[in-house]
């Protein structure tokens, strides 16, 4: 398989010396662009969007049109895999995803199974496959799931959740029930995230929104452990990269990065400097900027991008650091500032590095 054109993501993912610092926005496709919503209007839902590829593809490709990423994101749902179990995925307006057969007690656990991705979930690739096209090698693409242990928050909450009641009660009454779903998803999103590779993903990430929500000890158990699995059974022939983010996994920076992945997602709640002083160079980093300084003036955004890469500091041999977001993008975010902080970190990281170059030639 041929690599990018502009290959400085994957180069930093994996540790090696980059001539600046990467960035792309996680749901960098998304509701802040007008052009998004248009595309939207005209699938007439969310799903439509994202079961007909080549309207996924073109809004995979909007940002890249708008501001120079390094890298795009297939456009997709982390619930798509649950939808393919026959949960029935649909989303209420205001309300956000939800299903309509929510996994709430033993007889229904004991009927998932996974999913083929060549059947109920080949709208997926289709996308991954039409998107490499229509990038020509100008950037590289990234697939990605859900977690196990958030996918199934989604399942036995029946949506998304303030508190976790329900998961969490099972948890703690039967934790073989929730041993089991996550299992199932274990191999469900394995074999999802393979097809990905297959279709021409060059890049993964997983998203565990919600491991940041147990406790000390259930995590590992529960969300890291599932993880590990996963990474375990991929098959990355080529050396595809994976990126695990756990969101509020600030205390468990150690544990994440022996799980085989290549890099970690980090918040806005953790400090760069210190975590890569932690995870030595076992793995890089990606983040961290909050996602609210979105919402400040051009030249603030500037600043707070500015002070996410001097915590990281020059990566050096070794090191590795792909500037993100602590989160996703909010949809209220002016595009303008978007273009700010693209601008920012490349001008920023590409000057670090000609000083640094520059000093050590003394």
């Amino acid at each position: 398989m041929s690599t990018p054109a502009n290959d400085t993501f994957l180069r930093a993912l994996r540790r090696e010396p980059t001539d600046y610092t990467p960035i792309w926005l996680m749901r960098q496709a998304g509701r802040y662009l007008p052009e998004y919503n248009a595309t939207r209007k005209r699938a007439g839902s969310f799903l439509a969007l994202c079961k007909t590829p080549e309207l996924a593809c073109e809004v995979t490709l909007q940002p890249l049109a708008r501001y120079p990423l390094d890298a795009a994101i297939l456009f997709s749902d982390i619930l798509t895999v649950p939808d393919a179990m026959g949960l029935g995925l649909y989303f209420a307006e205001g309300e956000g995803p939800k299903f309509e057969r929510p996994v709430r007690d033993e007889a229904a656990v004991r009927k998932l199974a996974v999913p083929d991705p060549s059947a109920g979930l080949r709208y997926v690739t289709d996308a991954v496959r039409t998107i490499r096209g229509a990038l020509a090698d100008r950037v590289p693409l990234i697939g990605f799931s859900g977690s196990p242990w958030t996918l199934a928050c989604y399942m036995v909450e029946g949506g998304g959740s303030d508190d976790f009641r329900q998961v969490k009660t099972m948890l703690y009454r039967r934790p073989d029930l929730v041993s089991r779903i996550l299992d199932v998803n274990v191999d469900a999103v394995a074999a999802y995230l393979n097809a990905q590779i297959e279709a021409g993903a060059q890049a993964l990430m997983i998203f565990d929104s919600w491991g940041g929500v147990l406790a000390d000890g259930a995590y590992q158990r529960f969300s890291l452990e599932p993880m590990r699995r996963v990474v375990a059974a991929l098959k990355r022939e080529r050396g595809e990269p994976v990126i695990v983010f756990t969101k509020g996994g600030g205390p468990w920076l150690e544990d994440i990065a022996g799980i085989g992945c290549d890099a970690i997602g980090v918040d806005w709640t953790v400090n760069l400097g210190r975590a890569r002083a932690r995870i030595g160079d076992r793995c890089a980093l990606q983040g961290n900027l909050d996602p609210m300084v979105l919402m400040a003036e051009p030249e603030q955004v500037r600043v707070e991008a500015v002070k996410v890469l001097d915590d990281f500091g020059d990566p050096g041999p070794g090191a590795g650091h792909v500037f993100n977001l602590g989160h996703g993008i909010s949809q209220f975010t002016p595009p303008d500032s978007v273009a700010a902080l693209v601008e920012a970190v490349h001008a920023h990281s590409r000057r670090v590095r000609r000083r640094d170059a520059s000093a050590s030639s003394l």
